[in-house]
């Protein structure tokens, strides 16, 4: 019972970082996903972050 919930959280969190990777690519951002992190790098990025709210928002979908 255990292991099934912690595939499902682990399972939850892949689709998560997923969409994350999807929505900066889309942006035109850099990205890579290392384990449980998802790396980004490009010019002017914080700025653009807080500046797309769909971008901000693709972490939150609750997917």
């Amino acid at each position: 019972m255990r292991a099934a919930l912690m595939r499902r959280v682990e399972a939850r969190a892949a689709r998560r970082r997923a969409a994350i990777a999807a929505a900066l690519a889309e942006a035109g951002i850099d990205v890579a996903i290392d384990g449980e992190v998802v790396r980004v790098t490009a010019r002017g990025l914080r700025a653009r972050w807080w500046r797309d709210l769909a971008l901000r928002g693709a972490g939150r979908t609750g997917s």
